[in-house]
């Protein structure tokens, strides 16, 4: 498993008249996270798009445990907990500064090869990187 923590503060325009985090900007919180977790493990999105390689989302599922508030902390824990293939699957929790888990979701990305437009394997310099920052 790789796991990974990344903290923002909610913004003003991020948020719906009650203050509340409109729900729609939680994909862009997932996104953080799954940029953080790439550069934590040393190769960015930038770099995997570089090598012709585009990541679109499959699927998203969201659970809603508690809203997230404007100006709150929010620590975006990202998990990736199966080794890809031509998918990879990513995990979130989303905590408030009381560290109270407010948000669960998980996101399935596959591999495409932008130039073919076909789908392929994990590129093996990514895979070489997730192997190597794997914890049991």
């Amino acid at each position: 498993m790789i796991h990974t923590t990344h903290t923002i503060r909610v913004r003003y325009g991020e948020t719906d008249p009650m203050k509340y985090v409109y729900y729609g900007n939680y994909a862009e919180y997932f996104e953080i996270g799954r940029v953080e977790l790439f550069r934590s493990i040393g190769m960015s999105y930038d770099e995997i798009e570089n090598q012709g390689i585009w990541l679109p989302v499959s699927e998203y599922k969201i659970k809603y445990l508690k809203p997230a508030l404007y100006d709150q902390e929010l620590e975006i824990h990202t998990f990736i907990k199966k080794i890809p293939g031509v998918k990879i699957e990513f995990f979130y929790e989303i905590y408030n500064a009381e560290h109270i888990k407010i948000t669960e979701a998980s996101t399935t990305l596959f591999f495409l090869d932008a130039k073919m437009n076909k789908i392929i394997k994990c590129p093996d310099a990514l895979m070489k990187l997730i192997e190597e920052n794997w914890k049991s």
